[in-house]
């Protein structure tokens, strides 16, 4: 069983977007009983809130719902939970190390740094693009499972 945790500042446009795509890619492989996925924010400061209006269209327009799914904050205790943390930005990344204490088994990784295009993943709660947002973390997760398959024989 492979356990991922998409990371981003609020848990309610990027990584939220990343845990449902990637449920999605795992679902119609057929291998989504060999993965436990979930997001969560670095930050507190949406804590509870729904997954944003414009990222939750985006996923609908692309037949992928997030029901029920609300923001919570990064443990220490998700650091032994999950195989892979996976943030969106570097900008993620001091925060993320100050609550986990570290990375000692280097299991924190950019999203886009499992693409041939590695790079941050904009915050569309400030540029507004949803959409540009959709296609890098679709391309991202796609890349993520690609090499979860060939790394891992799935």
């Amino acid at each position: 069983m492979t356990k991922i945790l998409f990371i981003c500042h609020g848990n309610i446009c990027r990584s939220p977007m990343a845990e449902f795509v990637m449920k999605d890619l795992v679902r119609r492989r057929g291998v989504a009983g060999r993965y436990v996925i979930a997001s969560a924010a670095v930050s507190r400061e949406a804590l509870g809130s729904p997954v944003y209006g414009p990222a939750r269209r985006e996923l609908a327009r692309h037949g992928i719902g997030c029901a029920g799914k609300t923001a919570v904050q990064v443990a220490k205790a998700d650091y032994a939970k999950y195989d892979y943390l996976v943030y969106m930005e570097n900008s993620n990344l001091p925060r993320l190390m100050g609550i986990l204490g570290g990375d000692p088994a280097g299991k924190c990784r950019r999203l886009l740094d499992f693409t041939g295009q590695p790079g941050d993943i904009a915050d569309p709660w400030y540029t507004g693009d949803f959409a540009l947002a959709y296609a890098e973390i679709a391309q991202g997760c796609q890349a993520m499972l690609d090499n979860l398959e060939a790394k891992h024989g799935v």
